[in-house]
C-alpha cells in the first residue's frame, strides 16, 4: 500500500524488518504487529509512520492516531525503533515517537511495558522523562506545558487515552514521564 500524494512517509517498512534483531521471545513477537498511522508533523504537513504494537491495541492507537490527525497535534516522526538499533536514548533524542521495544524499565532490572508492545512514547523532546533527582530524559529536552506537541493532564488525547484504558506517565508518582501512554 503506498502512502496518498502529497503524503510525507517517515516509514514504510515491513512486519520482518520492524522487528529485526529484537531479542524478543517468540511469544512476545508473535502477538504484535504493525500499524501505519497519520499525523500532521511540526511542519504543518501530512506524515504516514508506523508503529510495533501489541494486536489488542492496535484500534485503541488507530482510533487515537485519528484524533491526533484530525486535531493536527503535531508528532515529530513515527518510526519502529529498530531504525534506532534498539536504543530508546538514540529514539527518544530524534524525537521518535515509538511503542514495542524489547527492553527494561530505564534504572530497573525488570521488563517495560514497551517489551510486550503494551505502551507508546509520543513526542519525548516536548514531553519529556523527568527523574526524582531532577535528570530529564532525553537530554537537552524541556516540559512547556501549552507548546505545540505537548500534553498536560486534560489533553484530549490523553483523556482519549484514558478513555480507553491506559495510564498516562503525567500522572506517575514517583516520576513524571510526560510521553508515555500504558495499557
Amino acid at each position: 500500500m503506498t502512502a496518498e500524494v502529497g503524503v510525507i512517509v517517515d516509514s514504510s517498512m515491513d512486519f520482518p524488518g520492524a522487528i529485526a534483531g529484537t531479542g524478543a521471545p517468540e511469544e512476545v513477537m508473535r502477538a504484535l504487529c504493525l500499524i501505519r498511522i497519520r499525523y500532521h508533523g511540526f511542519d504543518d504537513r501530512l506524515h504516514e509512520g508506523q508503529l510495533v504494537i501489541h494486536q489488542e491495541l492496535a484500534t485503541d492507537l488507530k482510533e487515537i492516531f485519528a484524533l491526533i490527525e484530525a486535531m493536527r497535534f503535531p508528532v515529530a516522526r513515527a518510526v519502529p525503533i529498530v531504525r534506532y538499533g534498539w536504543s530508546d536514548e538514540a529514539s527518544m533524542a530524534a524525537d521518535n515517537t515509538s511503542a514495542f521495544n524489547y527492553r527494561m524499565i530505564d534504572g530497573r532490572d525488570r521488563l517495560s511495558l514497551h517489551a510486550k508492545g503494551r505502551a507508546v512514547d509520543i513526542n519525548p523532546r516536548q514531553n519529556p522523562a523527568i527523574y526524582p533527582d531532577g535528570r530529564i530524559a532525553p537530554t537537552g529536552a524541556a516540559y512547556l506545558p501549552g507548546t505545540p506537541g505537548t500534553f498536560t493532564d486534560a489533553h484530549p488525547v490523553v483523556c482519549a487515552f484514558r478513555e480507553r484504558g491506559w495510564r498516562w506517565g503525567g500522572g506517575f508518582t514517583h516520576m513524571k514521564d510526560y510521553h508515555h501512554f500504558e495499557k
